[in-house]
């Protein structure tokens, strides 16, 4: 079932332009066009297969099943260079990310330049929703862009492309990392680097979530070493490096702090904090306090099909929009802390606090967040190889899964 759906993820890829991909094809290799009804059923089975295979393939490793870890490396790398090098699947992140460097490398401000202004061939294959909106991305973010946007030029195609590779080539030094430091090198791998559905959702789609990964799992694995006060602020360092990716990140900071705040070791979580603090203001000082304003107007949003959709909808006829948002941003996050409280509960006792508490953030938050995407689970995937706990890998597994079942429209529409 995993190399059924890796196949079917391929063939969805290489039947572009069709409802479930980006609308410029890589053009290297190209099938005939799909239809939308085909590619919805592909993508849908593909989905579930992904889901179900790699489940059953936890379950086995749980049940005496070890194969070598190396091996399972090498299949989902075979895997990840297959869906990297076709187009983007299940989402137009990709076409934002290729517009948004375009700006960038033309000397422009995609703080304050959106897509439809830059115009021509990139705007194009923007979704929508997007179109107007400038980047919500931060700095690092931006310049990893820009570089791919050099590479590609005038040809979004081939910045596109760039980007595929780019963001495959971390998936697979995440994974090699993963496996290096992780108490169950097997589960690990079957986590992530042969992880059939991470690699459709993550690698498939070209999402920075990636890189969010590998600096999170740096940082921690870090944290867990604690040599001295350089680690601490090297630690920090990170963490605001993956705040200027996606500001989201912040849960990966406060997951590192809060356990060193309540074991007492002071002087570190004020190094770790301070660090992160600089490095992330020196970021956005780059470009000033305006590269922050698209992500306060992203913040209201919510996300469609979702359970906040409904309720926000039902709010704003008794409240009004302005009142629905407000209660929506003031009730998620306490949801969220609630949740991450009860997930864990449910963590092995052995497991160290720094990995269990980043972890349980951020997998509460893709769980309560109004705005919630399937690759966002990269984040508690990559800390969730870090340490074993079979049910609440499931659940996220699964998860991710609804959530992609929810969102692989290629960015034709169904969010808002």
């Amino acid at each position: 079932m995993a190399g059924a759906s890796v196949f079917l993820f391929g063939l969805v890829g290489a039947s572009a332009p069709n409802p479930n991909t980006l609308r410029a094809p890589i053009t290297w290799f190209q099938l005939p066009a799909m239809s939308g009804v085909a590619s919805e059923v592909a993508t849908y089975v593909a989905i579930v297969l992904s889901c179900v295979g790699t489940l059953g393939l936890l379950n086995a490793h749980t049940r005496g099943w070890s194969p070598d870890p190396r091996a399972l490396f090498r299949a989902g790398a075979i895997a990840v260079l297959l869906v990297a090098d076709l187009t983007p699947i299940g989402s137009s992140d990709t076409a934002s990310y290729a517009a948004y460097g375009r700006i960038a490398a033309l000397g422009g401000d995609p703080y304050v330049t959106t897509p439809a202004q830059l115009g021509g061939v990139y705007a194009h294959l923007v979704s929508d929703a997007w179109r107007n909106t400038p980047s919500v991305y931060g700095p690092v973010a931006t310049w990893w862009q820009a570089a791919a946007a050099c590479v590609g030029g005038d040809r979004p195609w081939l910045t596109v492309w760039a980007l595929m590779l780019a963001n495959a080539a971390v998936f697979l030094a995440t994974g090699y990392l993963l496996i290096r430091t992780a108490a169950d090198p097997v589960r690990a791998a079957l986590l992530w680097s042969a992880n059939p559905l991470l690699i459709g959702v993550l690698v498939g789609g070209g999402h920075l979530d990636t890189v969010v990964a590998i600096l999170a799992v740096s940082a921690v694995h870090l944290a867990r070493r604690a040599r001295g006060w350089h680690t601490d602020v090297v630690v920090g360092g990170l963490v605001g490096l993956v705040c200027g990716i996606k500001i989201s990140a912040v849960l990966v900071g406060v997951g590192l702090v809060w356990p060193l705040l309540c074991g007492g070791a002071w002087q570190r979580a004020v190094r770790v904090a301070g660090a992160a603090v600089l490095t992330l203001t020196g970021l956005y000082a780059m470009y000033g306090l305006h590269a922050l304003a698209p992500l306060t107007a992203a913040s209201h949003m919510v996300s469609k099909p979702s359970l906040w959709a409904f309720f926000d909808q039902f709010a704003s006829a008794l409240v009004g929009p302005g009142g629905a948002a407000a209660t929506v941003s003031i009730l998620w996050p306490m949801l969220m802390l609630g949740l991450a409280l009860l997930l864990h509960r449910h963590v092995p006792t052995e497991a160290p606090p720094l990995v269990t508490v980043p972890f349980a953030l951020a997998f509460a938050w893709i769980l309560t967040a109004p705005w919630s995407m399937p690759w966002y689970a990269a984040l508690a995937c990559a800390l969730a190889a870090l340490f074993c706990q079979l049910r609440l890998t499931q659940v996220l597994i699964a998860a991710t899964a609804v959530l992609a079942l929810l969102h692989n429209s290629g960015g034709h529409g169904w969010t808002a």
